[in-house]
């Protein structure tokens, strides 16, 4: 029996086919090659077209299918991992009325401080365990202001990963988890919350029905099928945000189990089971993806917009002749701390760790007669590395002390220099895992369908990679430098 995973990611798409009975990955495809594009019409906006997910989708699924590795009649239910935090509205007619606003756009970030003092500090923090901030509940008051005309127009608001299973099904559900991300749950009365929905004078009739994570959220339409050589009616059995998901592919369930990523943004994603907050709201708290009314499952949730974003904008600032593999190799060439070279990597929209700012990035210390290329791809990586620790330091202050993390042998894991500085920096080991979002998406679909009885099934051939342990404090110093450049910045943005 076989389970397809589709991850909809800022970059590309990817999907992968899992054999159940094993937890092997048969098959997988990525589309396109090169980065999709995002739309930015002002500085700090970002937008992306959900039809171009969509035939993104359409295209990996038929590459994978190209391998002929596996009858495609063979697979028995579909599992989606999307890009968290982005709006798509559509109408009566499931017909888009624009471009999705994605999770880096900034736009929103005033109305959502604006409604965190009007609705007031502890009521958000209590009962949505964070602030509105730049999140999907305030882009769509954004909507709401300045696009009335297509606010009115609006039957359904969804997130990246509603819009794929609509597509596939003609169905639109939503979950706790899914709520949770965009700030619209209240945690204390396990509904929509009330105190967002009048605020911003929402409707409740533009969320979709509320179901399990983990349940069927529509069959795929015969049409669709026959187009991607599926069996018509096999069940969307799962959807996550990308970032509960990598947590889930990386069988992290159990409160104090701890994951990390480094793709395009990077995260570390801790589960709880106390309704905790950040009183600063720079990190955030949602529903895990096995959260439920008796079972507090939540994650905690730190976020850096620009880690792979910004070795990707290095690796183009240096032309296609040099890959991410030499640029690993030249980076190891350079003692540790890059000869006073610092970078602070924040880039990639408002981040939410530094209260919402737009910091940008800043190279420090350039010497013209010392500093090379190789300088800067190691500087890239400690600069990022150091922002990890900078977050790993907030998640402690509010009671997340992980003694181990794991993640995926993948992005910016693939650098072992990149990986044991993460390790230097936050004094935490890292256990690396053969991980993807797609194959997570899979798997979680096997158990939504009742494949697996349970998570623990689903992982049973989950064995790590590699253990990466401490091996000095010399980053420290380098750090501390780090982070006094930063708050100087922050100063000045201030």
């Amino acid at each position: 029996m076989l389970l397809l995973g589709i991850d909809i990611g800022t970059s590309s798409v990817k999907v992968s086919v899992v054999d159940a009975s094993s937890q092997k990955t048969v098959a997988s495809a990525q589309y396109p090659d090169t980065e999709s594009p995002i739309t930015s019409l002002h500085p700090g906006w970002a937008e992306q077209s959900p039809d171009m997910w969509w035939q993104q989708a359409q295209q990996a699924i038929a590459l994978c299918n190209s391998s002929k590795k596996y009858n495609p009649q063979d697979i028995a239910a579909i599992g989606i991992a999307y890009q968290m935090h982005g709006l798509v509205l559509v109408d009566k007619d499931q017909k888009l009325l624009r471009d999705s606003i994605i999770w880096c756009d900034s736009r929103a970030v005033e109305i959502g401080e604006q409604a965190f003092d009007t609705i007031g500090h502890e009521e958000c923090l209590s009962h949505l365990l964070n602030s509105p901030g730049n999140f999907t509940a305030s882009k769509l008051a954004w909507v709401k202001k300045n696009e009335p005309a297509i606010y009115e127009q609006i039957d359904k608001i969804m997130l990246p990963g509603d819009y794929i299973a609509m597509k596939l099904s003609g169905e639109i559900t939503t979950s706790i988890s899914a709520l949770s991300e965009g700030v619209f749950f209240d945690f204390i009365n396990n509904s929509i919350s009330k105190a967002i929905i009048d605020h911003y004078g929402f409707s409740e009739s533009l969320f979709p029905p509320v179901q399990p994570v983990f349940s069927n959220h529509g069959g795929v339409l015969a049409s669709v099928a026959a187009e991607l050589g599926l069996k018509a009616g096999i069940s969307i059995a799962y959807k996550a945000g990308d970032q509960p998901n990598n947590a889930l592919s990386l069988n992290v369930f159990n409160p104090g189990e701890v994951a990390a990523t480094a793709g395009t943004s990077g995260v570390i994603y801790g589960v709880s089971d106390e309704l905790t907050y950040d009183p600063q709201s720079r990190v955030n708290t949602f529903a895990h993806v096995n959260y439920t009314e008796q079972q507090k499952s939540l994650g905690v949730l730190l976020c850096i917009n620009g880690t792979g974003s910004l070795y990707r904008w290095t690796k183009n600032l240096f032309g296609s002749a040099v890959s991410y593999n030499q640029m690993n190799q030249e980076a190891t060439k350079v003692p540790l701390g890059s000869d006073g070279l610092r970078i602070l990597p924040f880039g990639n929209g408002a981040e939410r760790m530094l209260n919402n700012q737009l910091v940008g990035v800043h190279f420090h210390n350039i010497d013209l007669n010392l500093h090379t290329q190789a300088h800067i791809f190691r500087a890239v990586q400690e600069g990022i590395a150091s922002a990890f620790r900078y977050g790993v330091d907030i998640m402690r202050e509010n009671g997340m002390n992980p003694t181990v993390i794991r993640a995926g042998k993948a992005n910016l894991f693939l650098s072992d220099l990149f990986a044991q500085t993460f390790v230097n920096a936050t004094g935490i080991p890292v256990e690396l895992y053969h991980n993807d979002g797609s194959v997570g998406a899979a798997l979680g679909a096997g158990i939504g369908a009742g494949i697996f009885t349970s998570p623990a099934e689903a992982f049973k051939q989950m064995h790590p990679l590699q253990l990466i342990e401490p091996t000095s404090t010399a980053f420290e110093p380098v750090y501390q430098e780090w982070k006094g450049l930063l708050v100087k910045q922050l100063s000045i943005t201030n």
